[in-house]
């Protein structure tokens, strides 16, 4: 399993809540709507810091998680004209497209 992790900063000018509503409820909404994400992705998650007074402050504003089978399953998605001309240039409006930090991972279950 190929997952990847994408840690987002929100753009300025955007509330930290703003950006909350507009990742959960307009982007990961459109994310999911297209049919390739059906067809590829194998888990989709949209995560957002919270207080927690005995650790540093969050470096991001949020992470998303895609995992998929494989990198061809990764590459089909990416290069699906849906993903190119629905989802991705949403991503622009309220993601600071420079400040992003990508992991990409084999995940191994220690402790299941």
């Amino acid at each position: 399993m190929l997952k990847l992790a994408f840690m987002i900063n929100r753009v300025e000018g955007l509330s930290f809540e703003e950006f909350v509503d507009h990742h959960r409820n307009r982007h990961a909404p459109l994310f999911t709507s297209i049919p390739e994400t059906r067809r590829y992705v194998r888990r989709y998650t949209v995560s957002h810091p919270v207080r927690a007074d005995a650790y540093p402050a969050p470096a991001y504003d949020g992470l998303t998680e895609i995992w998929f089978e494989n990198w061809e399953d990764h590459d089909a998605f990416f290069a699906s004209a849906n993903y190119r001309e629905r989802v991705n240039p949403d991503e622009a409006t309220f993601i600071d497209m420079a400040s992003v930090g990508v992991m990409v991972t084999e995940e191994r279950v220690v402790l299941p």
